[in-house]
């Protein structure tokens, strides 16, 4: 992800954390909250060392990046999103990861309507 895509100061996790709206299942948790002075969304990953060493962490916030990534076109600007990756995120696939995200997209009405 590119640098304006990302959140990674504590405050502004602060901020999302205590302004924003949460929508989870049982593989992630997302918070939303508006932004509109932002262009493009921002999001920020948050993976416990609860879920596994460090190559399985950094593997899952790939996994997530690229869904974005991939999802970038349709979803709404001006918004900040915190992922937080839960336990059974550990020993799931691309596949599994991008349908569980996309679940959560649909749930939060993440993205933009045409």
């Amino acid at each position: 992800m590119r640098r304006k895509y990302r959140i990674k100061k504590n405050e502004d996790f602060q901020a999302v954390f205590k302004h924003g709206k949460s929508i989870a299942n049982r593989q992630f948790v997302i918070y939303i909250m508006q932004n509109p002075e932002e262009k493009e969304f921002r999001i920020g990953l948050s993976v416990s060392k609860k879920i596994g060493n460090a190559v399985t962490r950094n593997r899952i916030k790939r996994l997530i990046r690229q869904v974005f990534l991939e999802d970038k076109h349709k979803i709404a600007s001006g918004k900040e999103y915190i992922i937080i990756a839960r336990k059974p995120a550990a020993d799931m696939g691309y596949h599994e990861v991008k349908s569980s995200l996309n679940h959560l997209f649909r749930k939060a009405k993440i993205y933009q309507s045409k």
